[in-house]
């Protein structure tokens, strides 16, 4: 498989460079972590920059290689990250673009890319820890309408969202992966009740979603009623195949900054540091070409990633946990302090062999779907 770039994607590459030398200089400062409402505003205005710069739309419109090479170009800059609306940007849109109507494109899509609505994730739930397909929450259908009753947690953003991407079960009969119906919920609808949640590293990005005979119109279902495990399955190799390809690339910096960190206070002498930090730097070179692999797999079954996406996200949140185990070696004592680089994403790095399907689940669909080995009993 060619994982060079064609001229015209390099092409691309530089005028991207180009407009972001000019642009980021210019940005107002960045809000403080815990005012969302300002976040979101921050975030949204940059997402309007790039919808009247010509580049919304790369996470949709454009070829699988030219997201990587934007997604690759905006981390190495320094600009701002998607934020508030990643699951509009990198999950519920490129669902909605791959399942969706004529219509409900029409509808949603645009206001993401312009910056005008955030959307949330509707689909783990208390009682059914890493077992997604075990949700509880109900839709009733009611003519035209859906009637849900339920809770889900761990709602990214879920606090100044306009709309939530939603896992519901349409048939309580059917086995667990049949009976369920993916919609499009406004956040706003009466019913729909948030409390934020406060996380390990004081942020509280997350949130309980509790519904209460909500009404959600028909029209707002994606795919078929008892269709949505398969459609859940395209939202998941979106977050697990491409989502994280900035985070790799600020990963190599971070990398690279540690050495340097590590120079500065003498860490650098220690030939087991430098062995590890040797070591995650060929990781990660690895890392990225997997993700160049999985978007050319992508591009060539038309779009949307498919399994390659578990080994990568398997792998890459491991590895992810082992760099900043090496920021607190490169640390030392200082690791404790929150207002030290790196400290807080030690923390939050933590989640993700949980956050997008446990590294458990990873291994099962390594194992069944890649390997074609039996399901365990």
């Amino acid at each position: 498989m060619d994982l060079s770039y064609t001229p015209e994607e390099e092409d691309f590459r530089a005028r991207l460079r180009d407009w972001l030398a000019g642009v980021l200089p210019a940005l107002p400062p960045k809000p403080s972590p815990d005012d969302w409402p300002g976040r979101r505003a921050y975030d949204l205005g940059w997402q309007r920059r790039l919808h009247d710069a010509g580049y919304a739309d790369v996470h949709w419109d454009a070829s699988p290689t030219l997201r990587l090479i934007f997604l690759e170009e905006t981390e190495r800059a320094g600009a701002p990250y998607v934020g508030a609306n990643f699951v509009g940007l990198l999950h519920a849109g490129p669902t909605i673009a791959a399942e969706g109507t004529a219509d409900q494109r029409a509808r949603w899509l645009p206001p993401i890319l312009r910056g005008e609505e955030v959307w949330c994730q509707g689909f783990s739930e208390p009682d059914a820890g890493s077992d997604l397909a075990a949700l509880r929450t109900r839709a009733r259908r009611d003519s035209d309408t859906y009637v849900v009753t339920g809770s889900k947690i761990w709602t990214s953003h879920a606090e100044v969202a306009d709309w939530c991407e939603l896992l519901v079960r349409t048939d309580p009969a059917a086995p667990k992966h049949r009976g369920i119906t993916w919609l499009a919920l406004p956040m706003d609808a009466p019913g729909v009740t948030v409390r934020p949640l406060r996380t390990l590293a004081g942020s509280a990005e997350f949130a309980e979603v509790f519904l209460d005979e909500v009404r959600v119109p028909v029209a707002n279902r994606v795919g078929d009623e008892n269709d949505g495990w398969r459609v859940t399955m395209v939202t998941l190799s979106f977050e697990r195949g491409t989502a994280f390809a900035g985070e790799v690339v600020a990963c190599r910096r971070v990398l690279g900054e540690l050495a340097v960190e590590a120079r500065k206070n003498g860490r650098w002498d220690d030939p087991a540091l430098r062995r590890r930090l040797g070591r995650l730097n060929a990781e990660f070179r690895a890392l990225w070409r997997l993700t160049q692999w999985n978007v050319s797999a992508a591009e060539a079954s038309g779009g949307v990633p498919g399994t390659g996406g578990s080994v990568f996200k398997l792998r890459y949140s491991h590895a992810r946990q082992e760099l900043y185990d090496a920021a607190a070696e490169v640390l030392g004592p200082d690791c404790l302090d929150l207002d030290r680089p790196w400290a807080l994403e030690r923390l939050s790095s933590l989640s993700y062999t949980i956050a997008a399907g446990t590294s458990q689940v990873q291994h099962s669909i390594i194992a069944e779907r890649i390997l074609g080995l039996p399901k365990g009993r």
